[in-house]
């Protein structure tokens, strides 16, 4: 399972602890990047890697091998720049260059963040300053597939072999840019809540189609 961040809303000791404790009743093995607000300040953030990031490297980025995929857990939240844009920062850009450095260009990719890594709205800060030094990093691979949290709703775009994807949130909806003056917590009829909250699965299989991902609500 992969979590694109803000497992917490105020990162207090007892909101991680519920939080450990219902993610784990999946009885799988998780993979966390935190959200802006898992990591409010050096304190939450030590308590956020203490938790969900042991091991990590830096700020908490750090890569795995599973099933033939390579999968990347990226952290765009730590330095978020005007409106609160995204950041990954040179440190984490290095590393990155290095972790694919010696990998074939064969190699599905799979790339998880909180924030987007594409701008969809600036002034909301949904999207990361630097994004696109990751993704010329990315760009030799046949199949990138980058996941990200955030702006609690579903967007595509598919940018070469790049496939962008968000996903609704567990938590509350927030409104499509455009259709409110600030993004925040959107209310809705408590008979249409369930239909905008959900989790999304992706399957992977070894042909040179694209990832399946399937969204599914609450409802």
């Amino acid at each position: 399972m992969i979590h694109t961040g803000d497992v917490t809303h105020t990162a207090t000791p007892q909101q991680f602890d519920d939080a450990a404790q219902l993610i784990g009743r999946a009885r799988l093995e998780v993979h966390y990047a935190p959200g802006e607000h898992d990591i409010l300040d050096p304190a939450t953030r030590a308590a956020y890697l203490d938790r969900f990031g042991k091991g990590a490297t830096g700020g908490g980025w750090y890569a795995y091998d599973f099933g033939g995929v390579h999968f990347v857990g990226l952290v765009n939240v730590i330095d978020l720049k005007a409106n609160g844009l995204g950041s990954l920062g040179p440190d984490q850009l290095a590393w990155l260059a290095d972790d694919l450095g010696g990998r074939s260009s064969s190699t599905p990719i799979v790339v998880f963040a909180h924030i987007p890594m594409w701008t969809i709205a600036p002034e909301w800060g949904w999207g990361t300053e630097d994004s696109a030094e990751a993704l010329k990093l990315l760009a030799r691979f046949g199949s990138v597939t980058v996941l990200n949290g955030h702006i609690h709703q579903i967007m595509q775009k598919v940018e070469g072999a790049v496939t962008f994807h968000t996903a609704r949130s567990t938590a509350f909806p927030q409104p499509a840019p455009g259709t409110a003056p600030a993004p925040g917590p959107m209310r809705v009829p408590p008979g249409e809540l369930r239909k905008l909250l959900g989790v999304t699965d992706v399957s992977y299989s070894l042909t040179s189609s694209p990832l399946a991902i399937t969204d599914s609500t609450l409802a």
